[in-house]
């Protein structure tokens, strides 16, 4: 289960998506996930799914290695499915005893499905594609304007982008762990859900032991090159649109268009 998480990870490949600036991506991340949840229609979820394939074809990580992700959050989603499936009212289309399905219930644990899934297939996506130190640039950039409010913008990047590097680190820490301590007779795969969930608990005590020992090594790293925050660093590579970040706002607003457009068609209808 470990080894299925790929959130953070980044895939190294030479595609389209890979070469687009950083705030193209993290602008069309968002605007992915604020039209995930403007719409209750079929047609919408049609758009964002030729939407969401086509990025993938685009990106040219394999669709295995994407899907790969979603097994460490299968129980969120067998959670979400089963709360909106027996506790949303309206006409029951089967009841025995105080279990009761309805047709709006059916209808809303479906498309939450389906939204909670491609949320986090599109936001994966921007980390297979682009690098810490990119999310860290694009970040800064973006919230550039809050520094006129004295927010700390380049420290709240740094931290976003080490979160998100520790991540597979972290990962890897813990498999080795579980491997360490399987080697003395720790079983963590047999057994219901809730029995492998408490033999996970001897893990958390190492595993925060490693995460606060390489969090101090970097803190130490860091004072030795005498880092002091944002203010006069330069950057080696800066930021510089081109023609196809162009083009990929343009496609964006596209996008938000057809799902404006079924948005208000549904209402219509």
């Amino acid at each position: 289960m470990i080894r299925d998480i790929t959130i953070g990870q980044y895939y190294p490949t030479d595609s389209i998506l890979h070469r687009l600036d950083p705030r193209v991506k993290l602008v069309g991340t968002i605007l992915f996930i604020v039209s995930l949840f403007l719409f209750h229609s079929f047609y919408g979820y049609i758009a964002v799914t030729i939407f969401l394939a086509s990025v993938i074809k685009l990106s040219k990580v394999p669709f295995r290695f994407i899907v790969k992700g979603l097994k460490a959050v299968v129980i969120i989603l067998l959670f979400t499915v089963f709360f909106n499936l027996f506790l949303t009212p309206g006409e029951p289309i089967f009841q025995f005893g105080i279990i009761k399905i309805t047709d709006e219930g059916l209808r809303s644990a479906g498309f939450m499905a389906i939204r909670l899934t491609y949320l986090i297939l599109g936001s994966s996506l921007m980390t297979f594609t682009t690098t810490p130190n990119q999310l860290t640039d694009g970040l800064e950039r973006l919230m550039r304007p809050l520094r006129h409010i004295k927010v700390p913008v380049h420290e709240i990047a740094m931290m976003m982008s080490i979160a998100l590097r520790f991540i597979p680190i972290l990962l890897e820490e813990t498999d080795k762990i579980m491997k360490a301590q399987m080697a003395r007779g720790a079983d963590f795969e047999s057994g219901g859900i809730l029995k492998r969930a408490k033999s996970m608990i001897p893990l958390l005590v190492p595993l925060f032991v490693s995460a606060f020992r390489r969090a101090n090594d970097l803190a130490m790293a860091m004072e030795a090159r005498c880092y002091r925050g944002g203010e006069g660093r330069t950057k080696m590579k800066p930021l510089k649109y081109s023609g196809r970040d162009y083009i990929s706002y343009l496609v964006l607003l596209i996008y938000l268009g057809a799902v404006i457009t079924s948005r208000m068609l549904e209402n219509l209808l």
